[in-house]
Order: structure tokens, then C-alpha cells, then sequence
């Protein structure tokens, strides 16, 4: 017998039903960035590599680390510890890339390690408290606790496609 046949048996009764007692579940990858465990939805990930030294863009803030040749493809590289201002920024064995599709286009992000992938149920996700800050945090889609772990959900294209990473086409539409 198919187990994801009858996984999916009682949705089939009353689709809608079923949606609204049961919030959809999605995946996401989780990674650390400082003492934080952050998480982005696993549909976004290509790939995952081991961090290997980009070639520098002359001029180009901090956090954009530079450029790596992934397959023939020139694949930017945001150091999301810098540009999320962690602590401590250290590129040891457990660095890596997560390679990213982000409308369209192939961006590698620097974190300080994966931890898992887990499936998590939207009653699990609470919204990300409001705070008065001069910060953007509106890429903070919610907080999930799994277990003991307090778990940051992210959406990685409105982080990577914010106007001050520069990795995006920002030029208005014609009216």
C-alpha cells in the first residue's frame, strides 16, 4: 500500500474543510547565523556548497562577498552574518554556500552552517512581533518553536531582492 496515498485521504473528503481546521505545512531549510537558527523555504534552494573564497567586486559593500563561476554561471555572494549584523564572522570547515533561485536569478548566501530540513505546519508559525526599528526586518516572516529551538523564518527574495543588496533589477515600471 502507498503511505502517501492515505497521508493524503482525509484532504480528498473536503478539500476545503480540511483547509481551514489544518494549515498548510511547507519545508524549510534551516541554517545558523550567529547563536540564531534561521529558516527559508526549501523551494528557493538549488544547492548547497562548501564556502570557497569569491572573487572580489571592487567597490561593493561588505556583505557582498564577491562572485563564484558555478557551472559557467557568474553566482553573486551575500554574507548574510554581515549583512544581518552578527557578532562574530568566522570561516571555518562547517561555512557554506546555500546557492539560491530568487526571481529568476542564481545568488549564493554564506551561513555559518545547515542544520536540517523540517516540515513545519502553519499553526506552528506565529507571526514575527512588531518592533520600533530602524531596521528593515519586514523579510521575517515568523517564529516557529520546534522542540527548544526558537526558529527565524525568513523569505529570502524579499531579503535578496531589498534595494540596498544591489542584486536586483530595481528600475520602475513604465506607466
Amino acid at each position: 500500500m502507498d503511505m502517501r496515498q492515505d497521508a493524503t485521504r482525509p484532504a480528498r473528503h473536503d478539500s476545503a474543510r480540511a483547509h481551514a481546521a489544518q494549515p498548510a505545512s511547507a519545508e524549510y531549510l534551516t541554517f545558523r547565523l550567529g547563536g540564531e537558527e534561521y529558516g527559508i523555504d526549501i523551494l528557493r534552494v538549488q544547492e548547497i556548497r562548501s564556502y570557497e573564497e569569491p572573487t572580489r567586486i571592487a567597490n561593493a559593500p561588505a556583505f557582498i562577498k564577491g562572485v563564484v563561476n558555478l557551472r559557467g554561471v557568474i553566482v553573486p555572494v551575500v554574507d548574510l552574518r554581515i549583512k544581518l549584523g552578527c557578532d562574530k564572522v568566522e570561516y571555518n570547515g562547517f561555512t557554506v554556500v546555500i546557492v539560491l533561485n530568487v526571481h529568476g536569478r542564481v545568488v549564493g548566501a554564506v551561513v555559518d552552517s545547515v542544520s536540517d530540513v523540517l516540515e513545519l505546519a502553519g499553526d506552528l508559525i506565529k507571526p514575527a512581533p512588531e518592533m520600533n526599528l530602524n531596521v528593515n526586518t519586514g523579510f521575517i516572516t515568523g517564529i516557529a518553536s520546534v522542540g527548544e529551538r526558537m526558529l527565524i523564518l525568513m523569505d529570502i527574495e524579499a531579503l535578496m531582492s531589498d534595494s540596498d543588496m544591489g542584486l536586483m533589477d530595481h528600475t520602475p515600471a513604465l506607466q
